[in-house]
């Protein structure tokens, strides 16, 4: 990195992120060549695009996202926006609706039919023909309240944007055939979806709306984790750093903070936990690097390989 304005704007991030030194190479030789990947598309499209980022849980899409946005908004001088799947989940209310008209499984979000899709549609298309003297309040989700953010403490993007990042750990998942729908993949669907009626839905809307909301991406990234045993591993390691956390907070204030109401999931939970999100992972482990426009490997420690771009 020769421009000093950019190291700077790189050394502030890792230092904000909590990321080591090192992470420094990976801004040069995997987030760099993937910035200006996106600025050649821009020029040739002459039109706003939308990056998508797909990457199973704790592949880093937040972190390369952020990146991403910081580079291209203050070093290649492109308005980018960006919002995550996570964003857009259905309020608490709403899921707990699905829950009792179709499975109660929907009481967990995350998976494809716990988002909004039609409001996430809203808000592409405000980014893409936005007046330069309009705003785009971008939806927040509040985790540890499992709910929406008011409409009115939305952030909000002034004007139109040339790039929208948007990330998911399910952006453009492929539906599965019926027929490999009938084997249950785990103890969760065996025990808890044992006639397939929450896994046929969730794929069911993989076909309609969510098929809709991704076929808006116009260039696809895919954070590719070894496997989906390496996602439970990396998952288990996050509980024990946030028991960690919160056994060393300071107790004072605990009633105005979020401590308390943080519930350390065991080994055996989070194992419960990621089945949700199994047979979705695994297919598109399994088939989506061979049409992904950029593939990046993601090793057991997290760190990002070099951007592998398909060829048109």
């Amino acid at each position: 990195m020769s421009d000093r304005s950019l190291e700077q704007t790189v050394s502030a991030l890792i230092q904000q992120e909590g990321l080591p030194d090192s992470y420094a190479e990976t801004v040069e030789k995997t987030i760099l060549p993937l910035a200006d990947r996106i600025c050649a598309l821009h020029d040739t499209e002459k039109q706003p695009i939308v990056v998508g980022i797909h990457g199973a849980q704790g592949t880093g899409k937040s972190t390369l996202t952020l990146f991403l946005r910081e580079i291209l908004l203050r070093h290649r001088n492109r308005s980018t926006a960006n919002f995550s799947l996570d964003d857009i989940y259905l309020t608490r209310a709403e899921r707990e609706g699905l829950a009792e008209r179709v499975h109660p499984l929907f009481k967990t979000r995350g998976v494809p039919g716990t988002h909004d899709v039609a409001l996430g549609q809203q808000v592409l298309h405000s980014l893409r023909s936005a007046a330069p003297e309009d705003a785009t309040p971008i939806p927040a989700f509040d985790k540890s309240r499992d709910d929406r953010v008011p409409r009115d403490q939305w952030p909000v993007f002034g004007g139109r944007a040339e790039v929208i990042l948007l990330e998911g750990w399910c952006l453009d998942a492929r539906p599965e055939t019926d027929c490999a729908l009938a084997e249950p993949m785990n103890p969760l669907e065996e025990n808890e979806d044992p006639d397939g009626v929450w896994r046929s839905y969730v794929n069911d809307q993989l076909k309609g709306e969510y098929r809709q909301f991704f076929d808006e991406i116009d260039f696809l990234v895919m954070l590719k984790a070894p496997s989906l045993e390496c996602v439970l591993e990396w998952r288990r390691l996050q509980e024990q750093k946030l028991a960690k956390k919160i056994r060393n907070a300071p107790k004072r204030g605990e009633l105005h903070g979020n401590a308390q109401d943080l519930r350390i999931m065991t080994n055996e939970e989070v194992g419960r936990f990621v089945m949700h999100y199994e047979r979705v992972t695994r297919a598109c482990l399994a088939e989506m690097p061979g049409r992904a426009d950029v593939l990046i490997n993601v090793a057991e420690d997290h760190s990002l390989g070099l951007p592998q771009f398909r060829e048109a």
